[in-house]
This record gives C-alpha cells, structure tokens and sequence, in this order.
C-alpha cells in the first residue's frame, strides 16, 4: 500500500465525484473577519541599516570568531560542483588573504549535473539558481569567464513565473506555489535582472530591467502575508530555512534600500520563530511540514548548521557542509541579527509562547455556489492561485475550480507533478462544481495539503521544551505535519503519529513513506503550561476499494517514537512509558496498552540505536496520548517524579459516542478534564483552547493580524514596522 503525497487528491475519478454530488448548496452566513484590536508600536521613520557592531546587535567579535569556525569546517574540501560550496570558498578567500584554493577547480564541466537541472526545467531548480547567485556574484573577478557566462546564460533562459509563455515542446516541472519557492523564485527573478539589466531574457522577450520590476512587488507582497499571517508552513524545521536563504540572499546582494529594510525584518520574523523554539540547539516545535530524518534527530535538521552558527546555543558540531544558511551568513556584509533573538533562543526562563499562523482556509466548511474567502481575497480570482496553493489548498474545494482551471490553461497535467494524476481531468469535463462537491464529501482524506490555521503553544525551560499545534484538522489526515513534540536535546524527544502504512524495509534511514511523515489523521490536541492531551479518531474509514485504498489507507494503530538510547534512564509503568535525561523529563501515557515494536538492523535502518525506539498502541486508530514532561529543579529527583506520575488518577470514558472524555490529575497542574464537546478544564476553570493572538510571549506581544514585532529582554529590543518599513534594534 503506498501513502499519499500532498497531491494524491487529484487522483480521485469523476465516478468519485459523481456518486458525492448530492451535498447541499445553502448559503452560509457572510463571513466577518476579526480586526486587529492593537496598533503598531511607536516607531520613527525608516532608518538606515544598523551596521555590523552596532548597539543591539549580536556580538561582532563573537560572531566572526564562529564563522572562521564554520567556513574551516566548510572548506576542508571543495566540492566544484556544489554552487554553496564553491560560495563557501569564495566568501573564506575574500576575508583571509593566507587561505589557499583553486578557482581553476571550477568548471563549466564540472557544474554539469547543475546545469542539466536548470536546463531541463526540474523541480526545485529555483534554488541551484539562487545558490549561483552567490557564485555570480562572490566570483565574478575570480572564476574563469567561461563559468560566469554559463550562469548569467541559466538566468536568461529560465522561466520564473508558472503563467509565462511556455515555448513549443518545452514543460515546466517546477512547484511554483509552496510558501518557500513563491519567495525563492522572485528573489532569483529580481536578482537576475539586477544583474543583467538590459539582456533580452528568453522566455517572456522582458529585458532584465523589466523582470526586476516586476518581481519586486512579488517580494513585497510575499513579506506582507508573512507580517499578517505568519507561516503556513509554521515552524519548519525544513522550509524555514527555505525562508532563511531568499531573503538573506537579497538583503546581501540587492541595491534598494526598502528591500532591504523589509528583507532583514523578514529575516527577523524567521528567525524570531527559531529562536523562541530552541532547544539546546533543536528546532523542537509542532511543524507545518517536515520529514523524517528532521523528525528523529535534530543533528538531521536543515536549521541545525544555521542556528548554531547564529545562536550558539549547543556544544554539538555543525553537520553539513553545504549549509546554504550558515555559508551565506558567512559572506554577509550588510544583515546581522539582533542581540534580543540572541538571548530568547538563550533564554533560562520558563516561558509559555502562543502564536497563530496561516490563513483560515476550512475544506469542510458547507458548500456554497459562491464561498467568501478570508481578509478580501478571491477563491475564484487566478491571480489569487499563487497564494491558496501556498497554503497547500489546490484541493479545498472552495479553490478547486481555480486549480482544475489553471492546470488545464497552463499544462499542468504534463508536469511531472501532476502527470500521475491526469484522471481528474475527467472531473473538467462533468463540471467544476462536481468536483467542488467530490472534494468537500472527501476532505477528510482529500485535502491533506491543506495547511489552514494553525494555533501553536509551546512552554519551554532550559531542561525540556513541549510544543503542540491545537485543535488543528483533527481527525483529517494531513501530510509533513507534526502535531507535537517533547524535546530534551537534539537526540531526546518523543512525537507520536498515525501512520498511514508500516515503515518500509529500508537500510535508508531517511526513506519513509507514511509511517513517521505526516499523519493519517491528525489528533484533537491542547495544551496547558507542561501538559499536552492527544486524542486520535479518525475522520474517514480505512478504505478498502483499489482506487482510494492505496492512496487513503492507514494502519489501525497509533504509536510513539520513543528513543531509550538517548535516554539516561527508561521506565515503564501503570501505561506510562517515563524518560530522563539530564535533569529533564518525559513522560507519556496510552489509553490503549503499547508494547515496543523491534527491527533488525540488517533489514530496516536504526540509526545505531540497538533498544526499540518505536512505542506502539495496536488494536484501533482511535487512541489518547497523554504527555507532560517537568524538569529536576520542579519535580524533584525522578524517582520521585515517576512514583507521582504513575500513582496520578488517569481514566478515559468512552461511554458517549463521539466524545471520550478525559479526566487527568496531574502532578504540576491539578485535574485537567478534557472532552471534544466540553473542552479543557483546569482545577473545574474553563481554559481557552486556540483563539491565539499572532504572538504572545515573555518577550512581546502581537494581535492578530498586526504587522509589527516588537521584542525585549533586558536592555535589548527589536522594533519593526513593516507598514512604514521601519527596523529598530536598541
């Protein structure tokens, strides 16, 4: 059985959709969006760039002593047909005269598997030519002319907007429209037409010039969404570094000042969010999308390189080489991140941080001939699809007839993304809003793209941090998504997850397929202060058809990853499986019985580890997780807190149908009660479950929708605006 990818809806048959056309078309009442309550902070007019050094900004002598760290670890060899890594040499020579290479090394033979990519118009192509933007311009003055060609040859000929004029014969395989690549692909546009400004650019006959021009208001509206609404995808531990790059890669190379104001206060906002979500070095947050090898260890995360070299906050080693975050911080002249984000990701204060992200986008809402979208946008508009496909909602039903559109009008069907799913061209033919009802019957299953609205609350001490996303999509199976995670380290933490097929027989550590990706249903799950409830039940039937029966499957089991070799000390009892390392702890209880399922290493990677890491509850997919860690300085000694936590009243009652009840009494937080219908109490007071504000934390606060961050601690801030396009560190 294979799992769904994010774009396995477009697989569904017409008979599908047919046989659902029968949902009904009331109207639903006019859509009130909630209005910001707060203004922006006080704030002057733009300013110039702080430079490096400055009051309120990280340590220059500090931070230079660990990028001659970085670029000696960088360096050790150069991989020629690496584009970061030939960077990497380039920005080491540029700042240490006695640093030896060999630009000759570099070839226009040796970039081929490069070119191939660029030239044959491959998915994620966008970022080989931001990362030569880099070459182009570190390189210029030092690489042989014929390589420098090559590269201003790549941006003329490259198609960056998915509406271009498609030559005869020519398809585009890029996924244009996630969150990351919108920002990747305009940066590369405006960059390459600053660079080139008056060559004749292939595909739209613009002069560079003119691609400059118009990618410009791209970015500026790309930095607006994520100054309104956050990040869809929120809290990558992936895609934020995607985020990272662009737009380190304009504030550097760029000469307009209000882009780079607006880029590093973008550049703020990222990296703001990784550092309220450190963990000794670990990324640890609930997650819009990741992957498994970013799930397991943090060591595997693509910020782990980047955010040690910005925030110094673990004794762990860099691990890549290549790290296209930590080189291009390496090289830069003009950004350096404020002293503030500095001391929260340092932070050894208890702290409890809510925040909302994304855009309320609701694939089961009722059906409607003429939905209203959120904030002024327009479901039907095609100039809106770059941003609902951001949001992964290509198959919200409310977008549908837009994607089925686009994707005829552009070719889509050909693409290598969407050739597989060329059976739902057949929904064209029958009507767009038989596919519209087809999509809204089956959103459960169907819109597991979808990213919506995320509610996300984290509580964090120096031992152990807990993150949960809340109330988000329970029940429908979601792709990449991560609800929550207790996190000690880079190695210990614990996630649970409902897989979608068995882990596959692989010596590939990485391959995973639906077993610890994503999840085929998401859980119903809130959090107070130190203590999370994860109520698993299912939306959708397991179907056993051949058509959605591969795609849509899932195991009837929930289960745990819970890595005892990176525990000092492992017990189990009373349902609760209990960890310690350090001085923090974990522990997690089961309402069904668990048992740990063990893998020869001769057969399916381990990772070195030899205990079982895998806690699962077989029997039902319908399952509850209880989890609350608690640190040394708190909850005592840890025989201590495993006899309080085991010995604690726990029950469930199922004897409502479809709403279980919870009652919990906790060691640190007295009786939690907890019921879908009913909500979470503590101690008999009714607490809020979501509803968060964009940002609320020890160190600021932002309502909904405003577009401003303002930070503190201590004697250091951080102040922007992105409405006046003011940045101010003190």
């Amino acid at each position: 059985m294979r799992a769904a990818t994010r774009r396995d809806f477009l697989r569904l048959s017409a008979v599908t959709a047919a046989a659902t056309a029968v949902a009904a078309a009331c109207a639903p009442p006019p859509r009130v969006d909630p209005v910001p309550s707060c203004g922006p902070p006080p704030t002057g007019p733009p300013g110039p760039m702080p430079e490096p050094g400055s009051v309120g900004l990280i340590d220059e002598a500090a931070f230079q002593g660990r990028v001659d760290e970085y670029l000696a670890f960088a360096t050790d060899q150069l991989r020629a047909d690496n584009p970061t890594s030939i960077a990497a040499h380039l920005i080491r020579a540029r700042r240490d005269p006695s640093f030896q290479w060999d630009p000759s090394q570099v070839t226009v033979e040796g970039l081929a598997p490069v070119w191939q990519k660029i030239d044959d118009w491959k998915d994620t192509r966008d970022f080989d030519v931001m990362y030569l933007h880099w070459v182009l311009a570190l390189g210029r003055d030092v690489l042989d002319p014929s390589v420098i060609a090559a590269i201003e040859d790549r941006l003329v000929a490259f198609r960056y907007r998915w509406d271009d004029p498609l030559p005869p014969g020519r398809i585009d395989h890029l996924w244009f429209w996630s969150e990351n690549h919108r920002i990747i692909v305009a940066v590369d546009e405006y960059l390459a037409g600053l660079a080139l400004p008056d060559r004749t650019f292939e595909v739209t006959g613009l002069t560079g010039a003119e691609h400059a021009a118009r990618a410009r208001p791209v970015i500026l509206e790309w930095i607006d969404e994520r100054a309104r609404f956050g990040f869809a995808e929120w809290h990558s531990n992936v895609y934020m570094l995607k985020n990272i790059t662009p737009l380190l890669t304009l504030v550097e190379l760029c000469d307009d000042e209000e882009l780079i104001r607006l880029g590093s206060a973008a550049l703020d906002l990222c990296l703001a969010d990784v550092a309220m979500h450190l963990q000794r070095g670990a990324y640890g947050a609930t997650r819009g999308r990741t992957y498994k090898k970013d799930k397991m260890s943090s060591l595997d995360e693509a910020t782990w390189s980047t955010a040690k070299l910005l925030f110094d906050d673990t004794a762990e080693g860099y691990t890549s080489r290549t790290d296209t975050g930590a080189t291009y911080f390496c090289g830069a002249q003009r950004y350096r991140m404020p002293e503030v984000l500095a001391r929260i990701a340092r932070s050894d204060e208890v702290s409890t941080s809510k925040e909302r992200h994304g855009v309320p986008i609701d694939p089961h809402e009722a059906y409607t001939p003429n939905p209203q979208a959120p904030y002024g946008y327009d479901y039907d508009d095609d100039a809106n699809i770059p941003f609902w496909w951001s949001l992964g909602a290509l198959t919200s039903w409310q977008v549908v007839p837009a994607t089925l559109r686009a994707a005829d009008r552009f070719r889509l069907w050909e693409t290598d993304l969407f050739s597989d799913f060329a059976a739902i061209r057949q929904l064209t033919e029958v009507g767009p809003t038989v596919a519209q009802l087809a999509a809204r019957e089956l959103a459960p299953m169907a819109a597991f793209g979808v990213l919506g609205e995320a509610h996300t609350y984290t509580w964090r001490s120096p031992e152990v941090m807990l993150s949960t996303v809340v109330h988000h999509r329970p029940g429908d199976k979601r792709d990449q998504a991560h609800a929550w995670q207790a996190t000690i380290d880079h190695d210990a933490l614990v996630f649970t997850t409902h897989p979608s097929k068995p882990t596959p027989q692989s010596l590939d550590w990485r391959e995973d397929d639906g077993y610890w990706t994503g999840s085929a249903s998401m859980p119903r799950s809130v959090q107070h202060h130190n203590v999370a409830i994860h109520l698993y039940a299912p939306a959708y039937h397991s179907p056993d058809d051949p058509l959605l029966g591969p795609i849509f499957g899932y195991l009837q089991e929930t289960h745990a990853y819970f890595p005892q070799d990176h525990f000092d000390e492992v017990v189990q009892e009373a349902g609760w499986t209990i960890g310690r390392k350090g001085d923090g702890y974990v522990a997690l209880w089961s309402e069904r019985p668990t048992t740990w399922r063990t893998y020869d290493p001769e057969v399916v990677a381990t990772r070195g580890m030899e205990q079982p890491f895998d806690l699962v509850a077989e029997g039902s997919a319908h399952n509850t997780w209880v989890v609350e860690v608690a640190r040394r300085a708190d909850a005592g000694a840890f025989a201590d807190f495993v006899e309080r936590i085991t010995t604690a009243e726990i029950a469930m009652d199922r004897s409502t149908p479809g709403d279980p009840r919870l009652r919990y009494v906790s060691p640190s937080q007295g009786e939690l009660r907890y019921s879908p219908r009913s909500g979470l109490t503590v101690e008999g007071e009714k607490v809020p479950v979501g509803g968060h504000p964009r940002l609320e934390s020890p160190w600021g606060d932002v309502c909904h929708l405003g577009k401003f961050l303002a930070l503190r601690d201590g004697d250091r801030s951080l102040v922007i605006d992105f409405d006046k396009g003011a940045r101010e560190v003190g």
